[in-house]
């Protein structure tokens, strides 16, 4: 029998991720196909055994003053292709002409399907989706299918190694960050609501959860709209204007009770990821120009 070759995008999180190790299979479309296997391996446990520990007594234990630090465990996520390939060489093709940065994140937004599901299955608020940039190393290669289920490989290659940054983090760093983070914690400037809710939004159309990022973006115009208008800033009046236009345009995200009629539910899904999309830009446009006003005006 000739060897099965599977490529993989693998992950390396600096932190325990919440579903337990294993072996995910994931399903999709109208036949439940298998789309991805999705492997979680721990490979320092030594944090989960001392909060064990820990936690068997009620007062804690001595430290100390200048401790050790404490040791991280480390979540590796390795995303299989199940179809597997017949020849080596295709694998060394697909390897070689690879976009880096479209297969980290499309291995990321794999990873964060699981992570999705352990939050609603869990009911954990706190269990939350990853970027490339947050890990420490990404890999990208193929495996015998033995090898690739243990998150190990016949030949890989780094894709990132813990310096890497998305794109929209690049494009803003104008923005300085560090300095109105300083501004808020100083108190000389409060967070808006639709800050968070227009971030909220962003991570969910960055996933492909348009249904959620649009109700996400309904709340946050509803907030914008109220917030920046109480600001009276003249240099925002265009802007504000155009975010009035905008709400009426975003789809509220949840769905007839009927359903959408078939032969437009392709039709009407683009019509509506368009429109969020467009509209979510809309809003991030405009809370930059709010921040860089709140600089030159400082």
């Amino acid at each position: 029998m000739s060897e099965r070759w599977f490529l993989f995008v693998q992950l390396e999180i600096p932190w325990e991720l919440g579903p337990a190790d294993g072996r995910y299979l994931l399903r999709g479309g109208t036949e439940r196909e298998p789309q991805h296997v999705v492997v979680l391996n721990t490979l320092d446990s030594s944090r989960k055994r001392e909060r064990a520990l820990r936690g068997r007594s009620r007062k804690g234990r001595e430290v100390p003053p200048e401790p050790e630090p404490a040791t991280v465990a480390i979540t590796r996520a390795t995303v299989v292709d199940p179809i597997p390939l017949a020849a080596e060489a295709q694998a060394q093709a697909w390897l070689k002409d690879l976009d880096p940065e479209h297969e980290m994140h499309q291995a990321a937004g794999v990873l964060n399907r699981v992570l999705l599901a352990q939050r609603i299955a869990a009911a954990d608020p706190y269990i939350h989706e990853v970027s490339p940039a947050q890990a420490l190393v990404v890999r990208a290669g193929w495996g015998l299918g033995e090898q690739v289920a243990d998150g190990r490989w016949e030949h890989a290659r780094e894709l990132l190694g813990g310096q890497g940054q998305p794109r929209r983090q690049r494009r803003t760093s104008a923005l300085r960050p560090q300095e109105r983070l300083t501004w808020m914690l100083g108190g000389r400037e409060e967070a808006l609501l639709c800050e968070e809710l227009a971030l909220r939004a962003r991570r969910d159309v960055d996933q492909g959860r348009i249904a959620h990022a649009a109700v996400e973006l309904r709340s946050a115009y509803a907030a914008a709209l109220s917030e920046l208008g109480c600001e009276g800033r003249q240099d925002l009046a265009l802007r504000i204007d155009e975010l009035r236009e905008l709400s009426g345009t975003i789809p509220s995200g949840i769905p007839p009770a009927d359903g959408p009629a078939p032969s437009l539910t392709a039709a009407v899904q683009d019509a509506e990821e368009q429109a969020v999309r467009h509209a979510l830009e809309r809003l991030e446009a405009a809370l930059r120009a709010r921040t860089v006003g709140l600089k030159l005006n400082t």
